[in-house]
């Protein structure tokens, strides 16, 4: 293989239109592997595959397991499966969610770093949050070519955001002029092979197999002071030239911005379910306030009306507080997922 002949690309919030377009622009003979992760729901089966088949002259399939590459087609990551790469055989990881996603885009570029970074490019598209960053890096270290759409250009700037602050890509382009560019960068000669750090194959391994032993999470980083969002149990952190991240022992793995808001939304949680029990407090107090006045017992029934007032009070700090939460977390992923 003497060029750059495998292109991994993701994408998430208005994806499917970049993709489609970039479907639409490469041509028949394009010279290498297509991958693409793109965050889906796991119901109902998505017809991206038929999409993108449509839009251009690259057949486009959701990825099997086992089943050899070849240049010229489209590979997507299936729902519910991290779209993943061994030798010439893509692998469809069980591993746990990344980023609270499976399919996520940093398993499949560490996958391309860690079996071939030398012939790859990747791309980071539009997207919600950050998955894809720390992929880039890694992909990075191993000699592939880094593509980033800009910011300004995408329908969502999260992710392109993200990656130009944890990483300096090789190109950052319009998606425009991106289906021309890649056609460039596929022609140019592979690089000089390099043996990936054993921490991204033991990633790989988890995104594959999924838990891996503690003593193997402790070579990935040092123990944490938190806990994770998913499972409660311990988190490493992460420093590896990227940016900051967590990951347990089960092998939730968590950026640090996508870990405040999980925590976030714990929180929110934890304070909703005290919310209710205030709220059942009251109700009961204000019942046994008016048996109380019915049979006769003054005293009784302005202690309980007391009381209720109390659990008023408790319950409008409570409201406000996750009004803000709601608030700084629109302010951090925007209003709709705020409120999902």
């Amino acid at each position: 293989m003497d060029n750059r002949d495998i292109v991994a690309i993701g994408a998430s919030t208005g994806g499917v239109q970049a993709l489609r377009f970039l479907a639409s622009r490469l041509p028949t003979d394009f010279a290498a592997i297509v991958l693409v992760t793109i965050h889906l729901p796991s119901t109902p089966m998505s017809h991206l595959d038929r999409l993108l088949t449509a839009a251009g002259p690259l057949p486009a399939r959701f990825a099997t397991e086992g089943e050899r590459v070849a240049k010229g087609r489209i590979y997507i990551a299936p729902p519910e499966r991290h779209l993943l790469i061994e030798s010439e055989r893509l692998i469809l990881g069980r591993g746990p969610r990344e980023n609270r996603a499976r399919p996520a885009i940093d398993p499949m570029l560490r996958s391309v770093a860690a079996c071939c970074g030398f012939r790859a490019v990747g791309l980071v598209l539009t997207g919600a949050l950050d998955d894809g960053a720390a992929g880039l890096c890694a992909l990075s270290q191993c000699g592939g070519i880094t593509l980033v759409q800009d910011p300004s250009d995408a329908i969502c700037q999260d992710m392109p955001l993200a990656a130009l602050g944890r990483i300096e890509p090789d190109h950052v382009a319009a998606l425009a002029d991106i289906p021309a560019l890649l056609q460039s960068i596929v022609a140019e000669p592979a690089g000089k092979p390099t043996q990936a750090p054993s921490r991204i194959r033991t990633e790989v391994n988890i995104a594959r197999d999924g838990q891996r032993s503690m003593s193997e999470t402790d070579r990935l980083g040092k123990p944490s002071v938190f806990v994770c969002p998913d499972c409660g149990g311990t988190m490493w952190e992460i420093e590896d030239g990227g940016p900051l991240r967590f990951r347990c022992h089960i092998g939730h793995a968590y950026s640090a911005g996508l870990l405040n808001l999980a925590l976030d939304q714990n929180l929110r949680y934890a304070m909703g379910m005290s919310l209710r029990t205030l709220d059942e407090r009251i109700a009961l107090a204000r019942r046994l306030g008016r048996e109380a006045s019915t049979n006769g017992y003054a005293l009784t029934a302005a202690n309980w009306a007391a009381k209720a007032q109390e659990y008023e009070k408790e319950a409008e700090v409570i409201v406000a507080a996750l009004e803000r939460i709601d608030e700084l977390t629109a302010q951090f992923v925007g209003p709709e997922k705020a409120q999902a």
